[in-house]
């Protein structure tokens, strides 16, 4: 044994790839159908590290190679969220105000019964980004107090009631949630087509009937007249009594255009592709990424159209404003001799789904932490973010964007996961080898219990507040709010339950998406206060 783990101390790399194997397998290992998932890297880093100390070995994973996973976790977090976090901004702020006012007073609570344990603040920091599951807000906290230890044991300990505690929450919030709901709602909120009889004898244009909608809604084909041939639905196109068109988006808004137009047609307008087809595209030329759907130009040039995109694993409707990055996968509906001829303009290269944009990627991560490094005057000596939280601003801001002139700054979704993954299992491998020498000490003393309990106490605070806020005041629906919980506690492993116990029902990935980068943000700020007490 003793051999192995000095092998290991001479070799980091080596032991990198040891712990993201170790980790990453026993992560994925179900209890109660529950699995741990990447924390179980920063569990497997402490053991080792604690193992190779009583052999008075010392294991440790470069500091650089944490700092690197560290802004690539952070930074393409902020890319993915970006879109969504200034959407919800517009029409979602109540939420977001009260995760960010129950995570202030959960710090307050923090430092108040903290320090009644006796608890240094390096080490409240630490539990208060465990108990929250935020690895990020542990980053800050452990860059703010230069001690990766203390930071480290804290969040180590807090971590699994974190997690479980708010699975917990998210059950019994969705055992309000009525047995017939989840079919209902999955099928209301999922994109879906439908062909209407037009009855309206004003001839409104297309664009008169999805102005009014708020990019709810797309038309993809018309039909003048039985014999006529099936056309793609341009902006201006009018609509006269007796035409038949498709309209895509979810179901209530569809079924809302219906009973606006005219009546749902027996007819099934995309079942005839005699004269226009349709298929899924890649979007992988970089000119086109970070550019919207409506400068695609595709009606003016193929006499073409989108109707879906699909991000990851999310259907989008194709409004004229949404911004497409690389790798998207566009749903097209053009005449079938020019389907070849849109492509080749789009792409369609599996590259696109891997390109991680270099040049953007590099520009991003240098802003963010540089603007990490700038210092915030505020009372009481001002605040640095630390490289965390300016990588995550500057993500947010680039991911949001998606282009600037000539540059493309968003990421294609599957390569910003996967850098994503990367980043946080390398800075869980750092954090764990730094705190495995003194882990078990801390946990077999007086500073275990205590910090159990600091933890717990946090962890439950959090979910009874935003749980009884957000249906007593905000009136939210269980199956939201459970996602709503799953975004606050900025945990994975709650999404992934919720969308289990619901069928995949939209609300709760958009309950998720909602305040998830605003709680990221809150959290790493309030860390690092903690962290410098």
């Amino acid at each position: 044994m003793h051999v192995a783990l000095s092998f290991l101390a001479e070799q980091p790399l080596v032991l990198l790839f040891v712990l993201f194997c170790v980790g990453s397998a026993l992560g994925g290992v179900r209890v109660a159908d529950v699995t741990i998932g990447p924390a179980a890297v920063l569990f497997t880093a402490i053991a080792a590290s604690a193992l190779a100390s009583a052999y008075d070995v010392k294991l440790a994973v470069p500091e650089v190679v944490g700092t690197l996973g560290l802004v690539l976790f952070t930074y393409t977090v902020g890319v993915i969220g970006g879109p969504t976090f200034f959407a919800a901004l517009r029409g979602g702020w109540r939420p977001i105000v009260t995760v960010a006012l129950t995570f202030t007073g959960v710090a307050a609570v923090a430092a108040g019964l903290g320090r009644l344990l006796g608890l240094p603040f390096p080490t409240i920091a630490g539990t208060f980004a465990g108990a929250l599951t935020n690895t990020p807000a542990l980053a800050a906290a452990t860059e703010r107090s230069g001690d990766a230890a203390a930071t480290t044991v804290g969040y180590s300990i807090a971590y699994l009631f974190g997690v479980v505690g708010m699975l917990v929450a998210t059950a019994t919030v969705l055992r309000r949630r009525p047995a017939s709901e989840a079919t209902a709602a999955a099928a209301a909120t999922a994109l879906t087509n439908l062909t209407i009889r037009v009855e309206r004898t004003d001839r409104p244009t297309v664009h008169d009937v999805v102005a009014g909608r708020s990019g709810e809604v797309v038309f993809s084909r018309v039909r003048h007249g039985e014999a006529s041939p099936v056309l793609v639905a341009d902006d201006d196109e009018r609509l006269e009594n007796g035409d038949l068109v498709t309209v895509v988006g979810p179901r209530d808004a569809v079924n809302a255009v219906a009973a606006d137009l005219g009546h749902r047609s027996s007819h099934v307008l995309p079942a005839d592709r005699r004269d226009l087809d349709f298929r899924r595209i890649t979007l992988s030329r970089q000119v086109l990424a970070g550019r919207t759907v409506e400068d695609l130009d595709l009606g003016e040039q193929f006499g073409a159209t989108v109707t879906r995109v699909r991000r990851g694993d999310v259907d989008m409707v194709a409004s004229d404003d949404l911004v497409l990055l690389p790798g998207d996968r566009l749903r097209v509906i053009a005449p079938a001799r020019r389907m070849k001829e849109v492509s080749t303009y789009l792409g369609d290269s599996e590259r696109g789904l891997s390109d991680i944009n270099p040049v953007g990627l590099a520009l991003g991560l240098s802003l963010g932490v540089l603007l990490g490094t700038t210092h915030l005057p505020l009372p009481g000596g001002g605040v640095a973010i630390g490289a965390a939280g300016g990588t995550l601003l500057v993500g947010l801001v680039f991911g949001r964007l998606g282009r600037v002139g000539p540059l493309v700054t968003g990421l294609a979704h599957p390569a910003a996961s996967t850098l994503s993954t990367f980043g946080m299992l390398a800075f869980l491998a750092y954090a764990g080898t730094r705190a495995g020498g003194s882990f078990t000490s801390a946990v077999t003393s007086g500073l275990g219990w205590r910090v159990a309990v600091l933890g717990v106490v946090l962890t439950a605070l959090t979910a009874t507040a935003v749980a009884v806020v957000g249906t007593v005041v905000h009136r939210i629906d269980p199956t939201r709010l459970a996602g709503l919980l799953g975004g606050a506690q900025t945990q994975p492993a709650v999404l992934a339950f919720a969308n289990e116990r619901t069928g995949f029902d939209t609300r709760v990935a958009l309950g998720y998406a909602l305040v998830y980068p605003a709680a990221m943000i809150v959290k790493i700020v309030l860390a690092q206060v903690l962290a410098g007490g």
